[in-house]
């Protein structure tokens, strides 16, 4: 069991540069930036995550336990994405939200249904963010937005 649950993480990692990431490549951006000055300007692990489509660790963003009032924006261009209002904890060890903010998040095809749902994208700047499933709250959406922690930046609402 345990071998299967790493085979079955190792595949998510490797299979997430997929057709968001090659779309947003031939796309022009309203932020759009070299590859080097994304390199410049993002953490190893944030480009790896934002420009080259990836996946980072289970339970490694402390975005996932965060549940403080506020926004969060894309770490690349700082576009708001989610708000904390619509945060819930998946289980999953991502941050997870039942709705995105409508025309800031684009949607890659894919099957909402399969493995690795439909991938999402920052849609001013192109960075990947994660997964949009249909497994989400019932009582709400029924959706699932499955996002890469470090692909956020959460700005806390003023008091």
């Amino acid at each position: 069991m345990k071998n299967i649950t790493v085979l079955l993480a190792l595949l998510l990692v490797v299979s997430c540069n997929t057709s968001a990431q090659k779309q947003s490549k031939k796309k022009t951006f309203k932020v759009s930036k070299s590859d080097s000055e994304w390199k410049n300007q993002l953490s190893d692990m944030a480009y790896y995550v934002l420009r080259k489509g990836g996946t980072e660790r289970a339970f490694s963003s402390e975005l996932n336990a965060n549940y403080k009032d506020g926004i969060y924006v894309c770490r690349a261009c700082e576009t708001p994405l989610f708000k904390s209002e619509h945060k819930f904890n998946s289980g999953t060890g991502w941050p997870s939200f039942d709705r995105e903010i409508k025309g800031n998040v684009a949607y890659a095809s894919g099957d909402p249904e399969g493995f690795y749902g439909i991938e999402e994208h920052c849609a001013t700047c192109g960075g990947h963010l994660g997964h949009i499933f249909n497994d989400g709250p019932e009582h709400t959406t029924g959706k699932r937005h499955c996002i890469n922690g470090v692909a956020l930046k959460f700005i806390p609402k003023e008091q």
